[in-house]
C-alpha cells in the first residue's frame, strides 16, 4: 500500500480497536482521535499516536469533521478510516476528505448520496434490475397523498424516512386507522435523528427475513460478492445476533443474491466494504431495502466463512489496489455467529444501561472464537455512546457445532456490575425454533413467553452458593474466621456437628432464605434448605490469567463446574445455563466488628480508581458524613466520606496511589462496638 503509511481513525470502541489491529498487521503507523470520556479507552491505548479532539458528547468530538482534518494534517495521515456510524455515511466529510487531499476508506461521496437517500436509491435500483418492493417514493409529502398512496398498495404499509437507518423514523402501520399516528411519530424521529421527515411508503412483508449481502469493489471495476448474512432477529428494529451463510438459503437463492447485490454496487460506481440489504419472504423472494455504505457491524462473520480481512480488503481498495481475490476464488467454508453483547436490560424493553464494568471474565479467543470488544474490566460503558460491550464471533464446520459453540462461550461471558443481554442471548440460541433456523424479523415478540421466562433459584444454586462462601471463607482467613471451626478438619467437638446458617436474599429482592450447612469432616457438608437435605463437597479453585473462579461441587453424587463471583455481599454464579445472583446477609453482630477489616462499614472505593486528596489523617476524630478522601474514577471526582461517627485508626492509601473496587481507604474505630 504505497499511497497510505498512516492511518487515522476517526472512530471508538470495538471497531477502532479492530481497525487498528489490522492496520498494526500491515505495517501501518495509526492515529486516534479521542474524546475526553475516552482518553484511556483501548483504542488509545492500542494506536502509536492519540490526540483529544474534545468532550465527551459526540457532537463535539468524533462528529467534528474540521478536528478530525486537522489532526490527519498535523500527523502526516494519508488516509481516514471512519468505521461505522458517526462519519461513515457522511457526504460531506468524504467530501471534505477529497477536498483535502486525504484518502476517505470508504466509497466516493457520489455512492454514498444515491444509497443515503431511500427514495433515491430505490429508482436507481430499480433501473438496475434489482427487485424492489412497491410503494411511493415521491416528493408530495402531504397526509392526504401519503394516506391514499398507502390505501393504493394496501395495508400493512411500511413508513420509513428516506434518510438515516437503525431502525430510526420507521413505523409500521397494520391498518388504515393507525397510519396517521404512525406517520406523526415516525416523522418526528425522523426529524430528531436526521433533521429530515421526507417518507417513503412501501408494502410490509410480514414476518420477512432481513438478508444481507457483503459486496466491495474496486477503482478498477472489478466487484465481488462475499455471500450472504441472515440478521433477522431484532430488537426495536436493531440487530441482535447475525450469522452467515443464511439458514435455508439453496445456492440457486444465494448466487441471485449477490449477483443483485453486485448490481447495486456497479450502478452507483462503487469502491470498497458496502452491505446490500434484502427483505425475504417465506418464499425466499427478495427485494432490495437499502444499501448501507460502510462496513457493518456485523461483518466478522463474512470474514469467518471466507477467511478474509475486510478491513485489510478496504484500505486496498482506498489505496487504489485491485480486489485480492476474484469471485470463482472466493470459497464459502462453514458457519458464523455473531452475537451483540450490550449494557442493557432485556427484561426491561432492552432498555440501554451506562456503568462501571466492575467484573469482566471472556471465552478464550482462538481462531474460531473472536471477542471483539473495546472495554476492559474497570472500564465504563459511557452514557454518551452505544452500550455495546462486545460482539462474541465465533465459526465451526456446519450451523449445529458454530451454535453450540456459541451457547458455551456465552456462558463463559461473565458481567458484574451493570446488566447485560447475556442470559437472554442464551435463551435465544438454545429456543428451539431458532437452533432449526426459523428466524424472521418477528422472532422476539412471537416467542416473548419463552424467551423471558420467570428465573427460577434451585436448590443446586443454593448448595453452590452457600459451598462457594464456605470455601472462599476457609481459603481467606480474616478476623471474621480465624477460628472457624469451618477452616480445619482437625481437632473435634464431641456429640456435635458443626452448623451455620447463612441468609441470603434471592435474585427477585423480596424472598429470603436461610440455608444450614453442616460440617460433617474431609471436606464433606450437608446443606439444609427447607425440608430437603443434600450432601455436598467441593472445591473452590481461581484462575488468575483467565479472571475467573471455578467451584467443583458434587452434590448427592452429580459433579458440576461452575464459575462464581464473591464480592462484598453477591454471590454470582455463572452457570452453563446462565448467570444467577443472590446476595449473602451478614449479621449484625459481625458487621459491627468488622469494621477495621473493610468488609463493615469502613470507608472502601466504590470503583477503582486514583487517590487525589486525603482530609484526615490517623488519630482524628469524625462524624458520619465527613469528608476524608477525593479519588477520581472513570473521570469523575467522588468524595468518600466517613460511613459512622468514631476515630480514624489508618489510612490505607496516599495521594496518586491507584487503588481497586472495595479497598479499604480509611479504617474508622467505633468506640461503642471497639472489640475488646
Amino acid at each position: 500500500m504505497s499511497h497510505i503509511s498512516k492511518l487515522l481513525i476517526a472512530n471508538r470502541g470495538e471497531i477502532a480497536c479492530r481497525i487498528l489491529r489490522t492496520s498494526r498487521r500491515l505495517g501501518l503507523r495509526s492515529v486516534a482521535v479521542v474524546s475526553e470520556a475516552d482518553k484511556h479507552a483501548l483504542h488509545a491505548q492500542l494506536a502509536d499516536e492519540v490526540h483529544c479532539i474534545g468532550p465527551p458528547a459526540s457532537q463535539e468530538s468524533y462528529l467534528r469533521q474540521d478536528k478530525i482534518i486537522q489532526v490527519a494534517k498535523e500527523t502526516g495521515a494519508q488516509a481516514i478510516h471512519p468505521g461505522y456510524g458517526f462519519l461513515s455515511e457522511n457526504v460531506e466529510f468524504a467530501d471534505l476528505c477529497q477536498k483535502s487531499g486525504i484518502i476517505f476508506v470508504g466509497p466516493p461521496a457520489s455512492a454514498i448520496r444515491d444509497m443515503g437517500i431511500k427514495s433515491t436509491s430505490k429508482i436507481i435500483m430499480e433501473e438496475a434490475k434489482v427487485p424492489i418492493i412497491g410503494g411511493y417514493h415521491g416528493e408530495d409529502q402531504s397526509p392526504d397523498k401519503l394516506r391514499s398512496e398507502a390505501q393504493k398498495i394496501g395495508f400493512p404499509v411500511m413508513i420509513k424516512a428516506v434518510r438515516g437507518g437503525g431502525g430510526k423514523g420507521m413505523r409500521i402501520a397494520m391498518t388504515e386507522a393507525d397510519f396517521e399516528p404512525q406517520l406523526e411519530s415516525a416523522k418526528r424521529e425522523a426529524m430528531k435523528s436526521f433533521g429530515d421527515e421526507v417518507m417513503l411508503l412501501e408494502k410490509y412483508v410480514e414476518t420477512p427475513r432481513h438478508i444481507e449481502v457483503q459486496v466491495f469493489g474496486d477503482q478498477h471495476g472489478n466487484y465481488v460478492y462475499l455471500f450472504e448474512r441472515d440478521c433477522s432477529v431484532q430488537r426495536r428494529h436493531q440487530k441482535i445476533i447475525e450469522e452467515a451463510p443464511g439458514p435455508g438459503i439453496t445456492w440457486e437463492v444465494r448466487k441471485k443474491l449477490g449477483e443483485a447485490a453486485v448490481r447495486a454496487a456497479k450502478a452507483v460506481n462503487y469502491v470498497g466494504a458496502g452491505t446490500v440489504e434484502f427483505i425475504m419472504d417465506k418464499d425466499f423472494n427478495f427485494f432490495f431495502m437499502e444499501m448501507n455504505t460502510r462496513l457493518q457491524v456485523e461483518h466478522p462473520v463474512s470474514e469467518m466463512i471466507t477467511g478474509t480481512d475486510l478491513v485489510e480488503w478496504q484500505l486496498r481498495a482506498a489505496a487504489g489496489e485491485k480486489l485480492p481475490l476474484t469471485q470463482d476464488e472466493i470459497k464459502l467454508n462453514g458457519w458464523s455467529f455473531e452475537a451483540r453483547i450490550y449494557a442493557e436490560d432485556p427484561d426491561n424493553g432492552f432498555m440501554p444501561g451506562a456503568g462501571p464494568l466492575q467484573y469482566l471474565a471472556t471465552p478464550t479467543a482462538s481462531d474460531d472464537v473472536r471477542i471483539e470488544t473495546g472495554v476492559r474490566q474497570g472500564d465504563e460503558v459511557s452514557v454518551h455512546y452505544d452500550p455495546m460491550i462486545a460482539k462474541l464471533v465465533v465459526w465451526g464446520p456446519d450451523r449445529q457445532s458454530a451454535l453450540m459453540k456459541l451457547h458455551s462461550c456465552l456462558s463463559e461471558y461473565n458481567i458484574h456490575g451493570l446488566s447485560s443481554n447475556v442470559n437472554f442471548l442464551m435463551d435465544l440460541a438454545s429456543h428451539p425454533a431458532f437452533v432449526k433456523g426459523q428466524v424472521d424479523t418477528d422472532f422476539i415478540p412471537r416467542h416473548y413467553e419463552e424467551l423471558f421466562p420467570k428465573k427460577v433459584v434451585t436448590d443446586t444454586h443454593i448448595c453452590q452458593a452457600v459451598l462457594s462462601v464456605v470455601l472462599n471463607e476457609s481459603q481467606t482467613p480474616t478476623l471474621l474466621n480465624a477460628n472457624d471451626p469451618f477452616r480445619f478438619e482437625t481437632g473435634t467437638r464431641l456429640n456435635h456437628h458443626l452448623i451455620r446458617t447463612l441468609n441470603l436474599n434471592l435474585p427477585d429482592g423480596k424472598t429470603a432464605i436461610s440455608p444450614r450447612i453442616i460440617y460433617q469432616g474431609n471436606n464433606q457438608y450437608t446443606v439444609v434448605i427447607g425440608d430437603n437435605q443434600y450432601d455436598v463437597s467441593g472445591r473452590l479453585v481461581r484462575d488468575d490469567e483467565n479472571n475467573f473462579t471455578e467451584l467443583t461441587c458434587d452434590i448427592q453424587g452429580k459433579v458440576s463446574k461452575t464459575r462464581v463471583l464473591l464480592q462484598d455481599e453477591t454471590i454470582r454464579l455463572f452457570t452453563k445455563d446462565g448467570s444467577v445472583s443472590m446476595s449473602h446477609r451478614l449479621p449484625k453482630f459481625i458487621s459491627e466488628q468488622m469494621g477495621g477489616l473493610g468488609l463493615g462499614d469502613d470507608a472502601v472505593s466504590p470503583m477503582p480508581g486514583v487517590i487525589e486528596k486525603v482530609y484526615v489523617k490517623n488519630g482524628d476524630q469524625v462524624k458520619i458524613g465527613d469528608p476524608l478522601v477525593v479519588m477520581i474514577a472513570m473521570k469523575m471526582e467522588y468524595v468518600i466520606k466517613a460511613p459512622k461517627n468514631g476515630k480514624v485508626l489508618k489510612i490505607g492509601h496516599k495521594v496518586g496511589d491507584f487503588v481497586a473496587k472495595n479497598t479499604v481507604l480509611v479504617q474508622v474505630e467505633d468506640e461503642k462496638s471497639k472489640l475488646t
